[in-house]
């Protein structure tokens, strides 16, 4: 069998240089994937502000409940079994738009957005502003991985 074959039963995820909080769940990590890209069942249960991939596109793909999509001008829900493709360079935010909060397979391509995931948990609420995610405090951490929070005034 091929060392990068991955077979996860049942709720196990990937481990990585730290451990994630379980609404993050990772199922291929980007060097599984030699960079190819990494696969995650995210239950968004905090909105994510407005913010800009300029290297990865993002594709999410709703398993449960409704999410909230932002972009360019246009704000739309998409509903269990909607598949979104959020293309690098393109402006978006996502939000929770359901009681309980939507879950969904998030593959980002090249990899790499659990690496940025556990540089911003390892930060812990120094991000937040009463707290929620601030893009002040957030903006150092995602430009390491070429993502850039659009900052209000």
């Amino acid at each position: 069998m091929s060392d990068r074959f991955l077979f996860l039963p049942v709720g196990e995820t990937r481990p990585g240089r730290i451990p994630l909080p379980p609404a993050f769940a990772v199922k291929a990590r980007t060097d599984d994937t030699e960079g190819r890209f990494s696969l995650l069942e995210v239950t968004v249960a905090r909105d994510i502000p407005r913010h800009t991939h300029h290297v990865a596109d993002e594709c999410i793909y709703v398993l449960d409940g409704e999410l909230g999509v932002d972009f360019d001008d246009h704000s739309l829900t998409a509903a269990k079994g909607t598949f979104v493709l959020l293309p690098h360079g393109i402006p978006h935010a996502l939000r929770c738009a359901s009681n309980p909060p939507p879950r969904v397979v998030q593959i980002s391509s090249p990899g790499g957005w659990e690496c940025y995931l556990e540089d911003l948990f390892e930060a812990g609420s120094s991000v937040l502003t009463d707290g929620a995610l601030d893009p002040v405090k957030i903006n150092p951490i995602a430009a390491e991985h070429a993502i850039h929070y659009e900052e209000t005034a």
